[in-house]
């Protein structure tokens, strides 16, 4: 990868943030500054100029000694600079300096919808987390099939931690480093070695090697499954051995198990006709054979449809009962 003078060009609203304004930014990387940190570097806070205004903004600074960190690099600005839509992560500019590889992206005050389902205290409610797998999935529903005439992009890590919430609660996906595009024809794929995180990871890919856009569709059968559960996707102490959260929730399912399975912080807000179609959903994306799977329009669709029934027996109860 090159230094600053990179020829690594790319259209307004993306621009080359040089080194120094993301040390300014940042306090020089304080630990004061500090967001998180994943597998491939750490997330900073600060104030930064986007170009007709300052704005709070995060900047994900790769590893230097990271191997794959150079190519998650580039592909991340490549995929992101064609990349248009409101539950896509905005990048606002990048700095390609030396060994320092930093992303700069538009600040998302309420975290990742990982800490809010597994860290922090306060529970999301049951229509907050239907619209946020509404909002994840018209995002997905963009990638696949909206980016241009030809071709579409395959996420490939879809998952809780690469998923941050807006002031307003709806979703925006984030990471691209394994991000590939891939033709809109129903049996395209990408033969990669690039692997996304396990407990989310499409089973047919492990067995063929090939990505499709309807790994990204069993992915979020899993985050529908988190989502509902609250339960880590993976845990020997929590399933036992061998198990996960898909193979643990598929038993309890079968057996019409439902309250088992469903976090009981949401349990009394969810009307079992709205259960029952959601885990539907999320089970018709899980399925081990990808060309059964449901695409992410349809998957949209029919979520869409389980939030206007929801909310319709919702109406329907506060007439009743004066209130819900």
């Amino acid at each position: 990868m090159a230094s600053s003078s990179s020829a690594m060009q790319f259209t307004p609203p993306f621009r080359h943030i040089e080194y120094h304004e993301i040390e300014n930014a940042t306090d020089n990387f304080a630990d004061s500054s500090l967001l998180g940190r994943g597998g491939f570097g750490k997330v900073y806070k600060g104030n930064i100029n986007s170009g007709s205004s300052e704005v709070v903004a995060a900047f994900k600074r790769m590893y230097p000694e990271s191997i794959q960190g150079p190519q998650q690099f580039q592909a991340e600005v490549q995929t992101l600079s064609r990349l248009r839509h409101c539950n896509i992560v905005a990048l606002i500019g990048y700095c390609d300096h030396g060994n320092e590889k930093i992303l700069v992206y538009e600040y998302m005050p309420r975290g990742t919808l990982q800490d809010h389902l597994h860290t922090q205290r306060t529970a999301l409610s049951w229509l907050q987390r239907l619209n946020i797998c509404i909002t994840v999935g018209r995002g997905l529903h963009y990638l696949h099939d909206g980016t241009d005439v030809d071709s579409g992009v395959i996420h490939g890590d879809v998952k809780s931690a690469n998923v941050l919430l807006h002031e307003s609660m709806e979703a925006k996906i984030s990471d691209f480093g394994l991000a590939r595009t891939c033709s809109k024809t129903h049996s395209s794929y990408i033969n990669t070695g690039a692997k996304g995180t396990f407990g989310y990871i499409d089973p047919t890919f492990f067995d063929t090697g090939k990505l499709r856009r309807k790994s990204d569709v069993y992915s979020f059968g899993v985050l529908m499954l988190e989502v509902l559960c609250r339960k880590p996707v993976l845990g020997e102490t929590i399933y036992g051995e061998g198990e996960s959260l898909v193979t643990w929730s598929q038993a309890r399912i079968k057996h019409g198990s439902f309250e088992e399975i469903t976090d009981s912080d949401i349990w009394e807000e969810i009307h079992p006709k709205c259960l029952k179609k959601f885990v539907t959903i999320a089970e018709s994306c899980l399925q081990r054979d990808q060309d059964p799977r449901p695409t992410m329009a349809k998957v949209l669709e029919d979520l869409t449809a389980v939030l206007a029934l929801q909310v319709k027996l919702n109406g329907s109860k506060r007439r009743r009962f004066g209130c819900f």
